[in-house]
């Protein structure tokens, strides 16, 4: 196989990666479409990471098919992106560190010891990468990759059920939880959840194998229709079937229960046919999709530094406020409403990094962790 990009998987990651860069950055109150479900449901915000979880799955499919790659480098490459995360969520303390004279850095050392958060984004995917890969290198076939995405979803929802049979869900009161409340209630991101917490990744392992198995049928020797029509079936299927069971169990992103993996799986699954479809027959809409593909091809650069660059302009203070939060209310803060102007200045922050991006497309750089 040749080692030409996949144009429709770097448009699928670019854009897990511009809602991710879009839900993060809101200067204030924003519309509850853009904002993560308080519980149980699902938002447009709460489709950003298991679709990067997902495209990575897709990603891998497509890198092993090229190189071959030991389970030691996997772990290693795992065990960085972890040590990454950790340094991540300590960064408002840095900042804070650096930028105020008022904190010390006798502060800083005991507030990082002490509230240290060993989990969140990074060490999702890192743990995530690294349980897929494991069964994926394991099991080696699509049937059987598929049938381990859905026992590792019967073992998460079975978890639930058994640990309380009564009320599996109930924040604060879970499985996932008590798991996390091992490593003490004060490095944890809520007082009654951790949404990155370490029983997730049970089911989000599950989503990446679903985008594996997408991905194999993508770098597949099928004719493109065949390869859209497979994509469109099996999505429609692992869809419908979260569907069903979220009658058993509820769709919560901060829990990642097995409906809400099949449900976003299965529709990433389909968004990735028809972005197959729209390229093979509007070749000339890659131009629209050009910024977005760009994000793709470094996805962690852009998701960290978009992060680690509003971290620091909230941090930064002008007139008492946060200088991000200050510029929102100094350019178009009420325009329409407070939460119509939000969600310009968000749109606004994300064309920016849109522009970087395709900058940094130019130069042909790919950095990988």
């Amino acid at each position: 196989m040749n080692k030409e990009r996949i144009f429709s998987l770097d448009v699928l990651r670019g854009l897990a990666v511009a809602v991710m860069i879009f839900v993060d950055s809101p200067p204030g109150e924003i519309y509850l479409l853009f904002q993560h479900a308080q519980w149980e449901g699902i938002t447009f915000a709460d489709l950003a990471f298991p679709g990067f979880v997902f495209a990575m799955g897709a990603s891998s499919a497509v890198s092993i098919s090229r190189k071959k790659t030991s389970l030691r480098k996997i772990f290693r490459r795992a065990g960085l992106l972890f040590l990454i995360g950790i340094l991540f969520n300590e960064l408002p303390s840095i900042f804070a560190y650096v930028l105020w004279e008022n904190f010390t850095g006798a502060d800083f050392f005991a507030g990082a010891v002490e509230h240290m958060r060993f989990f969140g984004i990074l060490q999702r995917l890192a743990l995530t990468y690294a349980l897929g890969i494991f069964f994926v290198q394991v099991l080696k076939t699509d049937a059987k990759i598929l049938a381990a995405a859905f026992v590792l979803l019967i073992l998460s929802s079975l978890g639930f059920h058994a640990y309380s049979p009564d009320a599996p869900f109930v924040e604060g009161k879970n499985i996932s939880h008590a798991l996390d409340l091992i490593f003490g209630a004060e490095h944890l991101y809520a007082p009654t959840n951790d949404p990155e917490g370490l029983y997730g990744t049970v089911a989000s392992a599950a989503s990446m194998l679903f985008g594996f198995f997408a991905g194999r049928i993508l770098i597949g020797g099928l004719p493109l229709r065949k390869k859209i029509s497979s994509l469109i079936s099996s999505g429609a299927g692992i869809f419908f079937v979260g569907g069903l069971w979220s009658f058993v169990d509820i769709i919560a992103k901060k829990l990642w229960t097995a409906p809400f993996a099949l449900i976003t799986s299965g529709g990433a699954i389909i968004l990735l046919a028809g972005l197959l479809f729209l390229f093979e027959r509007a070749p000339k809409t890659k131009n629209f999709f050009q910024a977005i593909s760009s994000l793709g091809k470094n996805p962690l650069l852009f998701f960290l530094a978009s992060n680690f660059a509003l971290i620091f302009l909230w941090t930064l203070q002008v007139e008492g406020a946060g200088f991000y939060g200050w510029l929102w209310q100094e350019t178009v803060y009420g325009f329409v409403s407070v939460e119509f102007s939000a969600t310009i200045f968000c749109l606004a922050w994300l064309s920016l990094w849109l522009v970087v991006a395709s900058f940094w497309d130019k130069l042909g750089i790919v950095i990988r962790v």
